[in-house]
């Protein structure tokens, strides 16, 4: 068997129909890991579909609960062929979010897998159940192309909780370091540079939220009888954040910036064109940090967002001067930023520029992660790509938002490799959530091609990547 002759039996399997009967039993399960009333559903999801396609490949399984949400369990999946033979690993999860069915175009059901044109409409068609069939498909192919072998070792990590934002992942990680232990780290989750271009993204933005207040007094009072001699919290709020990010959305606090864009990043987003398909909204290309194109202010800077804004009753205004004031804001930030102090950092910049009323509280946060864009095994999924698609693949340094990648990067030490199967708007978290069906069989083709490649040549591609970090790579 070759390469191209399992390519064509598993785009010949998919053409079949058979990816879309798969695809249709999974989203039909309401997965929902907001809600307690689905536990069953997320236990199912497990025993009804990940198990079985993963004990026909021979792979054993081991469910684990989650220390910190009760029944959103976790799955390891190990198939060892050879211990002298590279392992990959890889993840997915299973929850999706909120149905939110009643909104859903009139014909449509979040829990009915449905097609309209090149569309496959359901909840998780596009996060994560069709990303990681797409990638359990294309291992099954391979298995049975070669006659019940991989080729590799092989394990897979499976959560019921990314949608609550992975609590336990962590833990489970550092606690179950050794069965998850790898060679390097290959999966698929959120989108696309586009519809059109294959993408690899090599790890992902940190985000930090945090509470900016102001409590001046226990009360409101009228504004004709204090205007002008009290202390307004919501103006004396606004003129802080605009000291933190001003008026054209540049950040003003030097100690959160990160270093400056390297050459090499820059050479990779010259070839990345941002908001370009159509339904995205305008941007405007003189917000954000001056002298960046759009593709390095979204992928390689650090913005600060004002997330939301309270003061007084918005629903019902009154005469008066409000005794408080408060706004959430959130740091989206790239590798090399000092994150873990930026209570510290914003608490020193308010009080130099005459703010010390302003109270600052850090709410949660997690690391940036990139992977080094010049690595090797960047090239060979790139080429590979290249073989599987007419476009140009795009390689993104990082996402511009955020993904659990710390724990495989960080904690686990893997190369991070993303591969994902769906584009901007999917309608990921919204009503109308769909897969495109020519991503879902280019995905799974260009899936193919790299699990078949690593079970030709696994162990010679190991060897140049680390032949390369021993020469101390680069970001």
């Amino acid at each position: 068997m070759t390469v191209e002759k399992t390519v064509a039996q598993a785009l010949g399997w998919f053409d079949s129909g058979e990816f879309r009967q798969v695809l249709a039993r999974r989203v039909a399960m309401p997965t929902e890991s907001q809600s307690a009333l689905r536990d069953d559903a997320l236990l199912s999801y497990y025993e009804q579909e990940i198990n079985p396609a993963l004990v026909a490949m021979g792979f054993g399984l081991q469910l684990i609960e989650n220390p910190h949400a009760a029944n959103r369990p976790f799955l390891i999946a190990t198939r060892i062929e050879d211990p002298a033979l590279p392992t990959v690993l890889s993840y997915g999860h299973g929850d999706v979010v909120f149905g939110d069915d009643e909104n859903w175009r009139e014909d449509l059901t979040p829990w009915e897998l449905k097609e309209d044109g090149n569309r496959w409409y359901g909840r998780g068609s596009a996060d994560n159940k069709g990303q990681h069939s797409v990638n359990l498909a294309a291992l099954e192919q391979v298995f049975a192309a070669r006659g019940g072998k991989l080729g590799f070792n092989c394990k897979l990590l499976f959560e019921m909780g990314e949608e609550i934002s992975s609590p336990g992942l962590a833990e489970i990680c550092h606690q179950y370091k050794d069965a998850l232990s790898a060679d390097v780290f290959l999966a698929s989750d959120g989108p696309r540079l586009s519809a059109e271009r294959p993408t690899l993204f090599l790890g992902s933005r940190g985000a930090v939220n945090f509470r900016l207040s102001v409590n001046a007094r226990d009360k409101d009072y009228h504004s004709g009888n204090w205007g002008g001699l009290l202390p307004n919290p919501g103006t004396l709020l606004a003129n802080a954040v605009a000291c933190l990010v001003n008026a054209h959305g540049q950040l003003q606090v030097e100690a959160l910036k990160p270093p400056a864009v390297s050459a090499a990043i820059r050479q990779i987003l010259a070839d990345v064109e941002v908001a370009a398909t159509p339904g995205d909204p305008e941007i405007d290309i003189h917000w954000g940090e001056a002298g960046l194109t759009p593709a390095e202010r979204l992928f390689a800077w650090n913005q600060m967002e004002v997330l939301s804004f309270l003061t007084g009753n918005p629903a019902r205004p009154m005469n008066a001067i409000p005794g408080k004031a408060t706004a959430v804001c959130q740091l989206r930030f790239v590798v090399g930023t000092d994150w873990q102090n930026l209570q510290q950092h914003v608490r020193e910049h308010l009080d130099a520029h005459g703010f010390p009323q302003v109270e600052v509280e850090f709410l949660r946060g997690s690391p940036a992660t990139r992977f080094d864009p010049t690595d090797p095994l960047v090239d060979w999924v790139l080429d590979v790509m290249s073989k599987s698609s007419e476009n140009k693949p795009a390689l993104l340094p990082n996402l511009g938002g955020s993904l659990p990648n710390e724990v495989f990067a960080d904690i686990l030490g893997l190369p991070t490799l993303w591969v994902p199967h769906s584009y901007p708007a999917c309608g990921q978290h919204a009503v109308d959530e769909h897969m495109l069906i020519s991503i879902a069989r280019e995905g799974l083709e260009i899936m193919t091609r790299l699990f078949w490649d690593l079970g030709e040549r696994g162990t010679a591609l190991l060897d140049a990547h680390h032949a390369h970090a021993a020469k101390g790579g680069k970001q």
